[in-house]
């Protein structure tokens, strides 16, 4: 391990998923671009001045970055030929993940950069990544030259071919006659689909060719930071999965996430052609209050102040309108857009709004009560407290400034805790299914509110020290029985408070294995190494430590195991960190002195029994378990068919299954969709906008994983109310245990 440790610019304690996959989308997301209409089959014109090139600060800020990392880092890094080549193969990944833009050809030439990415790092020079990129660029300019040229010619939905819509394991296409190929059936799938959902052919085909020109655009449109970003994630990656350069937008993304809040407007914006498009105004913030801006309005430009010029932002990407309408609090923005329900002739509108803090409250904890019925006839339902916490939340400035209304995931649990004891419920779950991680320090102190005192977590740096995270109030907020509800995206700092409560014996843990990410990363702050007066340069979120449970053994690698494990679809190995390359792997220390407070062992045992006893003839939950045996049948195929008959029929037997459901009163359970086409760069948009009609459609669906959760904690709520009756259940789990052990 190293022993050299940063002496300033640390952020202990900051935890979350890996960024691998949200770098892979990362790429449309950065540059949400316009998309002026051309001809269909038309060329996309490729300039001359696309070609992109390192800038002398990226090479300055190259050189810090690469001495942190590699003498910072808790893993032992030595940047060599081995690293070289995990670099080279992270950021090719990066770029063409599905493996369908770069031909065979591509990648032998790049191995010319296999053991040298190395010593480009060592001399800050950028140029290979970016000519890396380049040939990327040329790449995808072609395909979208066939997709649009493909879209003018018929298509056969009488042949018996397939689609291979996952080649992300596949080799490399020699040929460009292959890679046509490939992508004939892939505009060839895309217009089936369409087909499938009754556009008719001449809706499909404006879709289609809106959809390659954006492709086109928005790779294109790609600047030298983003190339830069993209490279030094690959570094940072090749190391360790949870190490991340930020850069200084994504500096100033992370430090809202935390807090919770941010200056400006609050709007949410989107992409429609070349405009920008309000997708969602924040309820309560400053645009909310004012009621004259409103989704579906179409941004033409912004201003600052009252006579600051007016910016025509038409066009432009989506991240550079967001930082010129961001802005202090108390400031105007005037932002001129034309309504949805004008033409682009218009009239325009322009709209003053006064800034200020925008409460980003869908991330911050919340709470519901579901109300378990009795068995049998009468009886008060038992009420089961819900609290949902989606990320551990601290506001790190304003606990430093000692504000009295800093935001803290631990603050706001506490306060819903005494709501739900007001309404009288006697038992919590607390819901932290795709709970990523957050801050050390708010695991630590969320769990004192169900432990008296006493360590919580073991930290062990890189020099092998270890040091422990206490709980030092005494003391309890909650006191009655408590269920963990996890699911595989419960990661980080959900697992420190997840084990802690396990280790403690303080509540039962339900549902998947979690992610299994157990490293501690601090931010290390670039301009801190810089000039006065030289732009910003970023930050490094980098592993400096490796957390263990009070029990001695870590989460890395295998995650927290619940005690009442929940139907989960998929191989466990392809999910989580033990799927992730260069993740650390799992090992133990001593455990620390800790003292469990109950003794849940029966009472789980017997409540699992009757969980499993229950929904055996639980319809919908038989229909999930349906749901999830196709998914793994068809989640090896990784391909679809291309004849219409094929297609339809399955599609029909789908609805029907659907209607059947509906017909028996069954909730709608999301279905879990193994032919999700989740490609590269195009399909995002599509993703967004179905993600978020499947987020307002859950709303209103019931959560079965959460109904079972709320009806095990009733059981053990009754089960230890009554000595007589755990006993009695206890025995008939040992004998049934003992009969399947014989059979």
């Amino acid at each position: 391990m190293n022993t050299r440790r940063p002496v300033a610019c640390l952020r202990q304690g900051i935890h979350g998923v890996s960024p691998l996959r949200s770098f892979r989308t990362f790429l449309p997301v950065v540059a949400a671009l316009a998309v002026t209409s051309l001809p269909i089959g038309a060329s996309v014109t490729e300039p001359e001045s696309v070609l992109l090139q390192p800038t002398l600060e990226q090479r300055f800020t190259t050189n810090i970055a690469t001495k942190l990392l590699t003498n910072w880092h808790y893993k032992d890094t030595r940047l060599d030929d081995e690293l070289s080549r995990k670099i080279l193969d992270g950021y090719i990944e990066m770029l063409d993940p599905n493996r369908s833009y770069f031909l065979a050809a591509d990648i032998a030439e790049f191995e010319r950069y296999a053991d040298a990415m190395d010593d480009s790092l060592r001399h800050s020079e950028l140029q290979p990544a970016f000519d890396i990129y380049n040939r990327y660029l040329e790449r995808v300019h072609e395909r979208v030259n066939f997709a649009r040229a493909r879209l003018a010619e018929p298509f056969d939905f009488e042949l018996d071919e397939d689609y291979q819509y996952d080649r992300s394991d596949a080799e490399w296409l020699e040929t460009t006659a292959q890679l046509d190929d490939y992508w004939r059936k892939r505009v060839k799938n895309d217009y089936l689909r369409l087909k499938l959902a009754k556009k008719d052919h001449e809706e499909a085909i404006e879709l289609l060719d809106e959809r390659y020109v954006n492709l086109d655009r928005r790779v294109t449109e790609l600047n030298s930071d983003d190339i830069f970003n993209f490279f030094m994630n690959a570094f940072a990656q090749a190391i360790e999965p949870h190490t991340a350069y930020l850069s200084p937008r994504g500096s100033d993304n992370f430090e809202i996430s935390m807090k919770l809040s941010l200056e400006g407007i609050g709007a949410l914006l989107g992409r429609e052609s070349e405009y920008t498009r309000i997708a969602r105004v924040v309820p309560g913030g400053p645009a909310d209050q004012d009621g004259r801006l409103k989704a579906g309005d179409r941004v033409v430009s912004v201003g600052q102040g009252a006579e600051g010029k007016m910016v025509d932002v038409v066009g432009w990407r989506v991240d550079d309108v967001v930082d010129l309408i961001r802005g202090p609090k108390d400031s105007v923005v005037r932002i001129e857009v034309l309504p949805e329900d004008v033409g682009l002739e218009g009239p325009s509108t322009v709209i003053d709004i006064v800034r200020n803090e925008v409460k980003l409250e869908e991330q911050a904890a919340s709470s519901r009560v579901i109300e378990v019925p009795q068995d049998g006839e009468g009886g008060e339902p038992v009420k089961i407290g819900v609290i949902d916490l989606p990320v551990f939340y601290l506001d790190f400035n304003g606990r430093a400034r000692n504000l009295p209304d800093y935001r803290s995931s631990t603050r706001d649990v506490a306060r819903l805790i005494g709501e739900l004891e007001a309404e009288g419920v006697e038992g919590i779950v607390m819901d932290l299914r795709n709970n990523g991680g957050g801050s050390l320090l708010e695991a630590t102190t969320l769990t004192g509110l169900f432990i008296d005192r006493g360590p919580v977590v073991q930290v062990r740096n890189g020099s092998g020290r270890i040091s422990t995270e206490e709980d030092t109030e005494p003391g309890m907020t909650w006191t009655g029985p408590l269920a963990v509800l996890v699911n595989r995206y419960s990661a980080s700092a959900s697992e420190i408070f997840a084990a802690a409560i396990q280790d403690y014996d303080r509540g039962v843990i339900i549902g998947e294995p979690t992610f299994g990410k157990g490293t501690v990363q601090s931010l290390l702050d670039l301009d801190e190494y810089g000039m006065p007066e030289s732009p910003r340069m970023g930050q490094l979120k980098i592993t400096q430590a490796q957390f263990f449970r009070v029990n001695g053994g870590s989460t890395q690698n295998r995650g927290v195991v619940p005690d009442i494990r929940f139907p989960s679809a998929g191989d466990p190995q392809e999910y989580g960190e033990r799927s992730l390359p260069n993740a650390l792997p799992w090992t133990e220390i001593d455990p620390a002195p800790y003292q469990p407070v109950g003794n849940l062992d029966k009472l789980v045992a017997v409540a699992d029994f009757q969980f499993r006893d229950r929904v055996s003839g639980d319809r919908e939950f038989n229909w999930l378990l349906d749901d999830i045996a196709e998914y793994n049948e068809s989640h090896e195929s990784r391909s679809v068919s291309l004849l219409e008959t094929e297609r339809r029929a399955e599609m029909e037997a789908k609805e029907a299954k659907r209607e059947e459901r509906k017909t028996l009163q069954g909730p709608l359970l999301g279905e879990l969709d193994p032919l999700a086409e989740t490609d590269d760069l195009e399909t995002l948009d599509e993703e967004i906008e179905a993600d978020a009609e499947a987020d307002s459609e859950e709303d209103e669906r019931p959560d079965l994983m959460l109904r079972e959760s709320a009806r095990i904690v009733a059981d053990m709520i009754r089960l230890g109310e009554d000595t007589q009756l755990l006993a009695t259940q206890f025995s008939l789990v040992q004998d049934r245990d003992t009969e399947k052990a014989v059979n």
